[in-house]
């Protein structure tokens, strides 16, 4: 089939390249996000999918937003017999949606109807789902809502990060996106309704979301963490200024500390939560880089009695 591929972040790439590499199908152009700041000296860059395409020789489209004009146009110039999206970052209206002959099939990192929405693998972590995966669908106007083409599988691990599970969901996903568009070519798939039940929603995670609660249980507390890195971050305050924090490990057999009391000791620095303590192992103060936690306390001599967030 002849494609147009939409997307725009590196978590798009491992489908652009099974799409380019699997022999069967023309990646006849991409349609990206425009160009955008970058830097301290805020110069435009080209996503990384427009920098992929480049590379490969493959039409790049930029449309500031896919109502243009120009855009459908050249779309039907192209005309593709399908359009497989990854994380693309624009809603596509009805008179773009009608050009394909198969429409637009969107890989999205969830099993759906489970988090529907722009965030949904943060929102598996910070759930503490056990399973989730990734899911072929057809496009339609309403959120991730469309019927289902095909799944795969992937088991959140107890110390996933958002980064990491994202990483293998694109990967997995990939070649999930690849055999969908092979079944359609062939006819051999057909969409299947979405089911009623089990619907859960997964909007984009605010900075306000990862402020970290320490009256909140240690695993709550680990879950917010590590659903938010690598972004937008879990956070905190000490002494009225902004900590980052990027990884925590929960410790079981310490509930002494008050929601966050911090107790700094010559390797490790505990902070007290609603259930259990957690230790903090890796942290970003405000204009620093990343550094183990000790380092940090060693460095800012807590005193008895100092808290997180208050």
């Amino acid at each position: 089939m002849k494609l147009v591929f939409a997307g725009t972040p590196e978590v798009a790439l491992p489908a652009l390249d099974a799409l380019i590499a699997s022999g069967r199908h023309e990646v006849a152009a991409v349609v990206t996000r425009p160009d955008a700041p970058s830097g301290r000296g805020r110069r435009l860059v080209a996503s990384p999918v427009a920098e992929r395409a480049q590379e490969a020789g493959i039409e790049v489209l930029r449309p500031a937003t896919p109502r243009d004009e120009a855009f459908l146009a050249r779309l039907r110039e192209i005309a593709p017999d399908c359009c497989p999206v990854v994380a693309y970052g624009a809603l596509l209206p009805r008179v773009a949606l009608d050009v394909p002959a198969h429409g637009w099939v969107n890989l999205h990192f969830s099993l759906l109807p489970a988090w529907r929405g722009a965030a949904p693998v943060q929102h598996a972590v910070m759930a503490g789902d056990e399973m989730t995966g990734a899911s072929t669908f057809l496009i339609e106007e309403g959120l991730d809502s469309g019927p289902v083409y095909g799944t795969v599988t992937e088991p959140v691990r107890p110390t996933d990060t958002a980064g990491d599970l994202l990483t293998r969901l694109s990967l997995a996903g990939a070649g999930l996106l690849a055999a969908t568009m092979d079944g359609i070519e062939d006819g051999a798939l057909e969409p299947v309704p979405q089911p009623a039940d089990g619907v859960s929603l997964a909007p984009k995670i605010t900075v306000d979301d990862a402020r970290v609660d320490w009256a909140a249980p240690a695993l709550r507390v680990d879950r917010v963490v590590r659903g938010c890195n690598p972004a937008p971050g879990a956070w905190t305050t000490f002494r009225g200024e902004r900590l980052k924090l990027t990884q925590v490990t929960p410790v079981p057999d310490r509930t002494d500390l008050a929601p966050g009391e911090i107790a700094a000791a010559k390797n490790n620095v505990h902070v007290g939560t609603g259930s259990h303590a957690v230790e903090l192992v890796w942290l970003r103060p405000q204009g620093k880089k990343p550094m183990r936690a000790a380092d940090w306390a060693r460095g800012v001599r807590i005193a008895a009695g100092e808290t997180l967030g208050g």
